[in-house]
């Protein structure tokens, strides 16, 4: 592993351990030559996964899609960054141990409505609105009748 400080070739692992997310190694490493630490993360390299859209379109996974509609469920919401990188880890979990080449943007969708409905109603609803793609207000109290119920 080169140093990202002087760009040495040789380092040295002086701690290894489990992330905090279990699915990755934590590495902690110095440099054999400007003597600096520096951490690394090893993880498991996955088989690509496919997500099939509603107009039948399939593109490349991509964590940041789920992250950024997360996010933006929980704007002004009292829901730490480390809850919502939590959910999108337990989503991305579930949805790689399905062991499927392919999975629809709704499954997807309907992993992240779960996670929220349990974390926050109001990012829930929110999240629900936009995915689900509320067309009145009559939807909208619907799903909120449910959420209360």
């Amino acid at each position: 592993m080169k140093c990202p400080f002087c760009g040495h070739e040789n380092t040295r692992v002086i701690d290894s351990r489990p992330a905090e997310d279990n699915n990755s190694i934590r590495r902690r490493r110095v440099c054999d030559e400007c003597g600096k630490r520096f951490t690394t993360y090893e993880k498991v390299e996955t088989i690509p996964l496919i997500i099939i859209k509603k107009d039948n379109n399939r593109e490349s996974y991509d964590r940041s899609k789920i992250e950024a509609g997360v996010l933006r469920a929980c704007h002004k919401r009292p829901v730490s960054v480390q809850e919502i990188t939590r959910l999108v880890d337990e989503v991305e979990n579930e949805i790689f141990n399905m062991e499927e080449k392919e999975i629809s943007s709704q499954t997807v969708g309907e992993l992240v409505m779960n996670k929220l409905k349990e974390l926050d109603a109001v990012a829930y609803v929110r999240f629900a609105s936009v995915y689900r793609e509320f067309k009145d207000i009559n939807t909208f109290m619907e799903e909120l009748k449910n959420v209360l119920k």
